[in-house]
């Protein structure tokens, strides 16, 4: 009991910040005109940035921690993500859509089209994960935890989604209008494009394992002990980072939820939200931003209300900064004239990236691989390419970053 007595006033907070989460939730579902998604997002949402915080479910630091010290095996968080997510949404799509070879697809899914202003725009959003230390997902639960370098990155994402609709016209009529949208089940069936995610899956885990070279203190990261006392489960729950595949399966089944009472999953909408309606309310948008309110992803809206993405942003934000403080882990963390300068660039190309390809590491890459859309297979692809070059070229240690 005497771990449980000395963190009393962190776990308190966090209890209290998870109870207030649950409070405006109910609030939001009260009236006749409520909207139901509200409450829903921000539940989904605190769910997400707990997962997050607790498995360090950040794209970069895996991808990095991957190519510079070998330690393969939290991949597999990733992996474990894709599959799960991938099993729920083949039961879901054969009942929106019994039949896959058609010219429908599932109604909201991210499958966008294979171009090259995807690959333009997922390259663009790896290098800003190196320059800036994150993907906008990452800077927003470890904003949470007290890292303040992802003030100037999330403010210079905004700078690059603006930046986004500038050229979006000119990439869309001469590329992405015309570009095909290659989804497994249109080939395999739903059976068959779930075999493949698993069997890939699969072998994928097993080279991971293979490859890694982790200390072997942390292998059994998030696997307690035992569980004979309070203080054990304080341990598991708060302290000790969860397991890859135990992390990997809860944000999966977190995906399901989305879809099933939402949305796909995606962090972008309300940052390219905010973006947009800035410009609009000044006359500085092009007249037509051409088809872009018709893609499937993370499309931004012009409205000064808090989207259902915004109550999911809120919810992650702040169920991250719980979980911190309960664990012991927040501590704020002073960024530098010269990191906050590199934070700002890249979040200017995470901006920017995440626009062009309608979606960040959460709404293309995961939710777009557990829809079988051959767009979020790229974005992975691309993403992991464009991080392999930056930590090469060692764009995150600049100016000590």
């Amino acid at each position: 009991m005497t771990i449980i007595t000395a963190k009393k006033a962190p776990l308190t907070f966090a209890a209290a910040a998870l109870s207030g989460i649950v409070v405006v939730a109910f609030v939001l579902s009260r009236g006749a005109t409520a909207d139901p998604g509200r409450p829903v997002s921000l539940l989904i949402g605190a769910a997400l940035g707990l997962a997050f915080e607790r498995g360090r479910f950040c794209f970069f630091c895996l991808f990095r921690e991957a190519f510079e010290e070998r330690k393969t095996r939290q991949l597999n968080s990733i992996v474990t993500a894709i599959a799960v997510g991938a099993i729920g949404y083949a039961l879901m799509f054969s009942l929106y859509l019994p039949n896959p070879k058609g010219e429908g697809l599932p109604p909201a899914a991210h499958i966008s089209p294979v171009s090259v202003p995807l690959v333009l725009g997922a390259f663009a959003f790896g290098i800003g994960m190196v320059l800036s230390g994150a993907c906008i997902s990452g800077h927003l639960y470890r904003i949470g935890q007290g890292y303040l370098r992802a003030i100037p990155a999330l403010l210079g994402s905004l700078v690059g989604f603006g930046l986004g609709f500038f050229t979006w016209n000119t990439l869309y009529l001469e590329q992405v209008s015309e570009s095909p949208v290659w989804w497994l089940p249109r080939w395999f069936g739903y059976s068959g494009s779930l075999l493949i995610v698993l069997v890939v899956a699969v072998m994928v885990a097993a080279l991971l394992v293979k490859w890694d070279r982790s200390p072997d203190d942390t292998s059994q990261a998030g696997v307690p002990r035992r569980l004979s006392n309070v203080g054990d489960v304080y341990e598991l729950l708060l302290v000790r980072r969860w397991s890859p595949v135990a992390t990997g399966a809860i944000v999966g089944g977190i995906g399901i939820a989305a879809y099933l009472r939402t949305t796909p999953l995606g962090v972008t909408s309300q940052l390219s939200t905010l973006s947009r309606s800035y410009l609009d309310g000044r006359g500085a948008l092009p007249e037509v931003l051409h088809g872009i309110d018709m893609m499937r992803g993370c499309v931004a809206l012009v409205t000064t209300a808090v989207t259902n993405n915004g109550w999911l942003i809120i919810g992650f934000v702040v169920a991250s900064l719980a979980m911190a403080v309960g664990g012991g882990r927040f501590a704020v963390q002073k960024p530098t004239v010269g990191n906050s300068a590199t934070a700002l660039v890249g979040g200017v190309l995470l901006g920017w990236g995440s626009l062009t390809a309608l979606g960040c590491t959460v709404g293309v890459l995961l939710s777009g691989t557990q829809a079988f859309a051959v767009s979020g297979i790229v974005f992975l692809v691309v993403v992991a390419f464009a991080v392999w070059v930056g930590t090469k070229l060692r764009l995150h240690r600049l100016f000590g970053a």
